[in-house]
């Protein structure tokens, strides 16, 4: 079974920046879209496009929120 099933993209990135905040979050997952001027709204274009970031963040949203 997927936990992600049903989870958006901009709902992960949301409830991480809320539940870390974007310096915390940072450190979490170093990927500079997190740590150089970060909105939600680009953080979403950016792991839209890039996996390996994407899959980062959504095991951490497994790891942290999910569990």
């Amino acid at each position: 079974m997927d936990p992600l099933h049903g989870i958006t993209l901009e709902k992960i990135v949301t409830e991480l920046y809320e539940k870390y905040g974007w310096e915390h979050l940072g450190y979490l997952v170093n990927i500079n879209c997190f740590k150089n001027n970060p909105t939600i709204k680009s953080s979403l274009k950016f792991l839209r496009k890039t996996p390996w970031a994407r899959k980062k963040v959504e095991d951490l949203y497994i790891e942290r929120i999910c569990k």
